[in-house]
C-alpha cells in the first residue's frame, strides 16, 4: 500500500469506524479508533452554559493525547487506519461554540496540531443527510441504551453542512471522496474491493469516487 497512515471521516452515521476495521483488516494494518466518551456530554445535550466549550476541549485534548501517545509507540512501523482527522474537531467547534469560545479553542487548537502528524491520505465518507438520519435511526433501534436521545434532524443537516464545506476547502493531504449513499461499504466485500482499488490507484489532489451499487 501506498499510504502507511489513513484517516477515515465523515459525519456522524456515515460508517467511518466500520470501514476503518475492515480495511485494517484487508490491510493487515492496526486501527486507531476515537474515544467517544465525554463527561460533559450530557451537560452540553441538556444546554447548559459553558458546557459546548467543556465539551469541547476535551475532546480536543484526548485526540491530542491520543495522537502523541500513538506516534511515541513508532505509528509508522506498520500500516495504520484512523477514524477521524484529527482536524476535523474544528468543525465541531465552529458549529457549537460562540464567538469567545472559539476565541479560546482556536489559540488552544493551533498550539496542539503543531504536534500532530498529518495522515497520508484522508478518505471522506460522505452520503446525504436523509441516508444519514435512517442509519442512526436503525442504530438507534438496535444498539441504543433505555432513555438514549435520538438522532436530532436540525444539528445533523448542519453538521453534515460544515462537514462538506470543510472538505471542499481541504487541501492538506490527498482526499478521496467517497459517496455511500447507494452502497454498504459496512458488509459488501465487492464494494471494499472496489475501494482498496480507488485507495491504491490514488495520487495527489482530490478525487471524486461512487462506488458501484
Amino acid at each position: 500500500m501506498n499510504f502507511r497512515y489513513i484517516a477515515i471521516e465523515g459525519p456522524i452515521g456515515v460508517g467511518k469506524t466500520s470501514l476503518a476495521r475492515r480495511l485494517a483488516e484487508r490491510f493487515d494494518a492496526r486501527t486507531v479508533l476515537e474515544d467517544t466518551e465525554n463527561p460533559f456530554l450530557d451537560d452540553f445535550y441538556a444546554g447548559r452554559p459553558g458546557a459546548a466549550l467543556q465539551s469541547q476541549l476535551f475532546y480536543l485534548l484526548n485526540r491530542h493525547r491520543q495522537q502523541l501517545a500513538e506516534q511515541q509507540s513508532d505509528l509508522f512501523a506498520q500500516a495504520t487506519i484512523c477514524d477521524y482527522l484529527f482536524d476535523k474537531d474544528k468543525i465541531f467547534a465552529y458549529l457549537n461554540l460562540d464567538d469567545n469560545e472559539l476565541f479560546i479553542y482556536q489559540r488552544l487548537f493551533d498550539l496542539l496540531a503543531k504536534d500532530v502528524v498529518a495522515p497520508d491520505l484522508v478518505v471522506y465518507l460522505q452520503a446525504p443527510t436523509e441516508v444519514l438520519l435512517r442509519r442512526l435511526k436503525d442504530r438507534f433501534r438496535d444498539e441504543a441504551e433505555p432513555g438514549a436521545a435520538e438522532p436530532d434532524a436540525t444539528y445533523l443537516r448542519e453538521l453534515n453542512e460544515a462537514y462538506q464545506h470543510f472538505f471542499f476547502h481541504y487541501s492538506a493531504t490527498p482526499l478521496l471522496v467517497v459517496e455511500t449513499s447507494q452502497v454498504d461499504l459496512r458488509g459488501s466485500d465487492d464494494a471494499l474491493e472496489d475501494l482498496v482499488r480507488q485507495i491504491e490507484n490514488m495520487q495527489r489532489g482530490t478525487r471524486y469516487y461512487v462506488p458501484r451499487a
